[in-house]
């Protein structure tokens, strides 16, 4: 993935989730000046159906395209149709963009999570940063800021989550970051063995989230931050922040053999419950 490679690109076929992906991709390469490119994958099967499976990606990527220019005429806008599963389309594509945009599937049977197999693929394996656009309920749409919610962990590098989040945060008119910190460690190894008051356990993180966001602070100087350490795992704390952030930023390993060993337990419960779009930068 290159960070600054001219176009963000979104996955779409003929579900109202993909709508929902196309319209939030759509605002986000307004927001960041950039191309969008519309992709829609599909496999050749015989050689009587290959034109008219053919033809049919053709129709999803034009109507996508119009659907597109309709929310915003001077966006430049192009499409592909790779001839590919999609999941083999999204991770070849993902080398070559600044950002991946996909629609969440809900599943049946089990009310509240959000993905799909094809999706959460991708989140878990994509070179680029990946969002999952859910959409919101209409309760979810009132409560909704601009603010930009980040998780970010003590144990790991934060660089990209931080890069990310705050680039975000600061391309959204009004909007603030609050980072969730999360601090396992023993709180009582840099107290001298003693047990620390819980105001204490708070402040020393807060000046820990502190340093570790200085330099992000000073070059954004416009984005409002708010630091909000947890001494306990934060997934439950940004789902419930993610009902009324525009935003969910997590962090997940570029590398690891099993899907949940690159999300982590954190990055699943939010893209598994979160109440709008999520997310996930590589690292």
């Amino acid at each position: 993935m290159t960070a600054h490679a001219p176009h963000i690109t979104v996955a779409v076929d003929r579900s109202r989730y993909a709508d929902d992906a196309l319209a939030w991709a759509t605002g986000e390469a307004e927001r960041l000046h950039v191309a969008l490119r519309i992709v829609h994958a599909w496999v050749p099967m015989t050689t009587g159906t290959h034109d008219a499976r053919l033809t049919t990606a053709q129709h999803i990527l034009e109507r996508a395209k119009s659907r597109a220019y309709d929310l915003a005429p001077e966006l430049d806008v192009t499409t592909l149709a790779p001839a590919d599963v999609t999941g083999a389309a999204l991770a070849a594509e993902s080398k070559h963009t600044r950002l991946l945009v996909l629609g969440s599937r809900g599943r049946g049977g089990f009310r509240g999570l959000l993905l799909g197999s094809t999706t959460l693929t991708a989140a878990a394996t994509a070179e680029c940063p990946v969002v999952v656009v859910r959409r919101r309920t209409s309760q979810d749409e009132r409560q909704r800021t601009p603010d930009v919610v980040a998780g970010i962990d003590a144990r790991e590098s934060a660089d990209a989550v931080l890069d990310f989040a705050f680039a975000e945060a600061a391309v959204r008119p009004g909007a603030r970051l609050q980072l969730v910190y999360a601090q396992s460690m023993d709180a009582s190894a840099w107290t001298g063995g003693r047990t620390p008051a819980p105001e204490e356990v708070a402040a020393g993180l807060d000046q820990a989230l502190a340093a570790a966001t200085a330099a992000w602070a000073a070059k954004y100087p416009q984005v409002g931050v708010i630091r909000q350490p947890v001494h306990a795992p934060p997934g439950g704390v940004l789902v419930d922040a993610s009902a009324r952030a525009g935003l969910t930023v997590v962090g997940r390993k570029l590398t690891g053999s099993l899907l949940g060993l690159r999300l982590g337990p954190v990055a699943h419960a939010v893209l598994m419950h979160a109440h709008g779009p999520v997310a996930v930068v590589p690292f």
